[in-house]
């Protein structure tokens, strides 16, 4: 079996083309549902988030197109120059390194960790993985938190966020007494608030399609909650608008955008756009007044911050080169883990064959002496086993594996 990963991230891909492959949690499990369709796929993790998408799986020797036709299909087709492979180690390297936050586009987020925890519990629902993927996802979580333990990666780490709130104060020279407008009132709409908060923003208005979680995020914030269809042509006095939503299309169209500005007489916004799929159309840019960043666009920010935390990412590294070891060694003795099984298997087999052979001459036993003779049996048939098992898990990874391998197999046929 081959360890694989596939997919595409914000090094590769534009937004323009990330927010086109950005999967709902329903399509992820639909296809994972599907997996047996596809030749030699045994295991599988999509991991799909506004900066990456990836798929993760356990596919048979000479079988690795089938995690590319899988892709395809979830995805209708992604052009190959966007996307990126990994194999074995460096496919373990990979995933230790995302759920560090050593591959996101702000170093030292957090939330990659939950969301890699999240694929895989999804994928481990559907019944996706089993012992390689299961083993792997538990130890790149565990190595995730152990780099947020032992190093300060995480330690004045800019969000998205946060990120482009400083872009923000950075345009308008201060947030001070200046009024900004959220669309979205999930997490990362409530953190960018916190942060126009922290930056002395004069007012903050929440819109969201249902009126109710604005207003919750309304008063928990120290905000105003406005009515989705009334935020954008009721933004006259606005300085900043700042979207965040999970919506598949865009809510901020241009025909809206020029009323707008035209109810503002030639006074300009700013625009910033953090949701993939993207939440505002690329052409109100074009209009006159309007200033349009979009989550690409914060990537300068981001840089401007990463210097203070590149100390720790060595740190990190080091972290999970010893995991991505570790992890490399447990998968050479998983490699022999069936035909053990299948050595335990027989030999029990024989054991328990031979025990009702000899039983009915053995009446006169009591319950305890029946019970003696049973264990008894058991440790002959471990003790007998002990040193092959021993030998064919030491060979993994040698060159004297597959002669051991064939060895037993060849000893124990029937």
């Amino acid at each position: 079996m081959r360890l694989r990963a596939l997919g595409l991230n914000y090094r590769t891909a534009p937004v323009e083309v990330r927010e086109k492959f950005s999967l709902s949690r329903e399509a992820v499990r639909r296809g994972l549902e599907n997996l047996e369709e596809y030749d030699g796929l045994s295991e599988a993790v999509i991991l799909s988030t506004c900066n990456r998408l990836e798929v993760y799986a356990v596919a048979a020797e000479g079988c690795e197109l089938s995690v590319k036709n899988f892709l395809a299909d979830l995805t209708g087709g992604v052009d190959e120059k966007y996307l990126y492979e990994f194999g074995g180690e460096e496919c373990v390297r990979h995933l230790f390194e995302v759920a560090a936050s050593l591959d996101s586009l702000v170093l030292g987020e957090g939330q990659i960790l939950s969301q890699v925890k999240d694929a895989y519990a999804l994928a481990k629902e559907v019944g996706a993985t089993a012992t390689i993927l299961n083993t792997l996802f538990h130890k790149a979580i565990a190595s995730g938190k152990s780099v947020r333990a032992e190093t300060k990666i995480a330690y004045s780490s800019v969000s998205v966020s946060s990120a482009a709130v400083q872009l923000a104060a950075e345009k308008l020279g201060g947030l001070a007494g200046k009024k900004a407008l959220i669309f979205g009132a999930g997490k990362m709409a409530r953190l960018t608030a916190q942060h126009l908060k922290s930056r002395g923003i004069g007012k903050i208005f929440v819109a969201n399609r249902h009126l109710e979680r604005a207003q919750e995020m309304a008063l928990e914030i120290g905000g105003e909650a406005v009515p989705w269809e009334e935020a954008l042509p009721g933004a006259a006095e606005i300085d900043i608008i700042i979207t965040s939503t999970g919506a598949p299309h865009y809510v901020v169209k241009p025909w809206q955008t020029q009323q707008l500005m035209t109810k503002r007489g030639g006074r300009g916004i700013f625009f910033i756009d953090i949701a993939v799929p993207r939440d505002v159309d690329p052409e109100v840019g074009r209009i006159h007044g309007v200033t349009l960043y979009n989550i690409d666009d914060l990537e300068a920010v981001v840089e401007s911050h990463v210097a203070a935390r590149r100390l720790e990412a060595e740190s990190a590294r080091k972290i999970i080169e010893a995991d991505v070891a570790a992890m490399m060694e447990r998968f050479k003795s998983l490699k022999f883990r069936p035909l053990m099984a299948d050595l335990s298997n027989r030999a029990e087999k024989i054991r328990e064959r031979e025990l009702k052979r000899i039983s009915g001459k053995l009446t006169d036993l009591s319950e305890e002496e029946r019970r003696a003779v049973e264990q008894m049996t058991r440790k002959i048939v471990r003790k007998l086993l002990r040193l092959p098992m021993m030998k064919l898990n030491a060979s993994a990874g040698t060159q004297e594996e597959n002669f051991y391998a064939e060895a037993v197999r060849a000893l124990f046929r029937e």
